[in-house]
């Protein structure tokens, strides 16, 4: 059935969680572009025999036109242009089935392509310039070069601004978050303070201090 498969990558797209991604089905993904193909096969010698019909068509109203013919040859020329029209028409639903079959395959790609690509852009906000390993392994090559792209133009933007944008997505509160390291960082240097972020210490950090360790996994917030 044409379109099948293309609306199974649909439903595999919007099947996950919102703002999840699933491990990009290139066996699907090749399928869908082959029955793309395919139909494109079809659909090229359709559109010639479609042409060639209405040529003869416009070579038999022609004659009809500058020659005088009898009623005989009136009524054989208007049997042929009916097999001519009858046989144009179908090739007419031909070349429909497979130019829509084709838009819809299209339609399909772009939104698994389209729906993916948000979610990446997504994540610019929420991790550094390199994504964590089990994020990265369901991606495209494709997909991986628009992450890389895209953080790297957000992160020369924030340098432009001199102002970190991946922060405070939703405004806060409080400036200063409660936390708790979850690994060894050690001592750094902070905005307001120097801090030992020893394995399981509690802290009130600076939020923009305390942003881009949450997002590495190596503290968590704690609410409450």
């Amino acid at each position: 059935m044409y379109g099948k498969k293309a609306s199974e990558l649909v439903k595999e797209c919007v099947s996950g969680e919102p703002g999840q991604l699933t491990t990009f089905n290139n066996d699907l993904f090749a399928q869908v572009i082959e029955e793309c193909n395919g139909h494109l096969l079809h659909l090229q010698p359709l559109m010639r025999k479609i042409q060639e019909h209405e040529n003869k068509l416009k070579d038999k109203r022609r004659s009809e036109d500058e020659m005088a013919i009898s009623e005989d040859e009136r009524r054989k020329s208007e049997a042929e242009k009916t097999v001519i029209q009858t046989a144009m028409k179908a090739d007419q639903f031909g070349a429909l089935i497979h130019h829509l079959s084709l838009v819809r395959n299209k339609r399909c790609l772009m939104a698994y392509v389209y729906n993916r690509a948000e979610v990446i852009k997504s994540l610019g906000w929420v991790v550094d310039c390199v994504l964590p390993e089990e994020i990265e392994e369901k991606l495209s090559s494709s997909e991986k070069e628009y992450f890389k792209n895209h953080a790297a133009t957000l992160q020369s933007y924030t340098s432009e601004l001199d102002l970190d944008l991946t922060v405070d997505m939703i405004p806060p509160k409080d400036p200063y978050i409660k936390v708790r390291v979850l690994d060894d960082i050690g001592e750094i240097v902070l905005s307001d303070q120097v801090a030992n972020l020893a394995r399981h210490a509690m802290l009130f950090l600076r939020r923009t201090d305390a942003e881009q360790y949450i997002s590495q996994g190596l503290m968590e917030e704690l609410t409450g």
